[in-house]
């Protein structure tokens, strides 16, 4: 009795995560230590990539934050409730391929388009070659430029109480037919 009393606090406080639920997804019992090096070092490579560039913004923000929460936060429960993005060990999983991406990114820069290349511009009428496939979307309905005719004329609500009056709305208790 002793031992319950004194033991079921203590595993109150060490909360133990058993299985993630996910096949394939070992649990990391130190998640919290593993994400703060892998944002950490994520932080520290995403250097290498221009400032200006719009991926190192959003990498380097949502790290941070991520960063932040891992810092402030003690237990797993509280990391995964406050981040919202799934289980600890799916966010070592994306820290990980992010590491990855940002290896290929360095390699690859997407970024380091020269000043004088040249982009193939293709006109409407202009044969599409073979390899670009060929997409079309189809004629807007005619309630679409009604609407923009409303919009751009100023008559926006005429045009909504217009059809408000043509077609009512229902009312529980009333069948829809069509």
């Amino acid at each position: 009795m002793f031992l319950r009393r004194l033991a079921r606090p203590m595993m109150m406080m060490a909360k133990v995560k058993e299985t993630t639920g996910i096949v394939g997804l070992d649990v990391v019992p130190n998640a919290r230590e593993v994400l703060i090096g892998l944002y950490t070092k994520t932080l520290d490579e995403i250097k290498a990539v221009p400032e200006d560039e719009g991926y190192r913004k959003a990498v380097e923000s949502f790290t941070r934050h991520r960063l932040k929460v891992c810092q402030e936060e003690e237990d797993w429960e509280a990391i995964e409730k406050k981040l919202g993005c799934g289980q600890v060990e799916e966010l070592i999983e994306e820290a990980q391929d992010e590491l990855k991406l940002i290896g290929h990114m360095n390699e690859w820069k997407p970024w380091g388009i020269p000043d004088d290349y040249e982009c193939e511009v293709l006109e409407n009428d202009a044969p599409v070659p073979k390899h670009i496939p060929l997409h079309r979307p189809g004629p807007l309905p005619e309630e679409f430029y009604k609407t923009l005719e409303a919009v751009e004329t100023g008559t926006l609500k005429q045009v909504i109480s217009a059809s408000e009056k043509a077609d009512p709305a229902i009312t529980s208790g009333q069948s829809q037919t069509k």
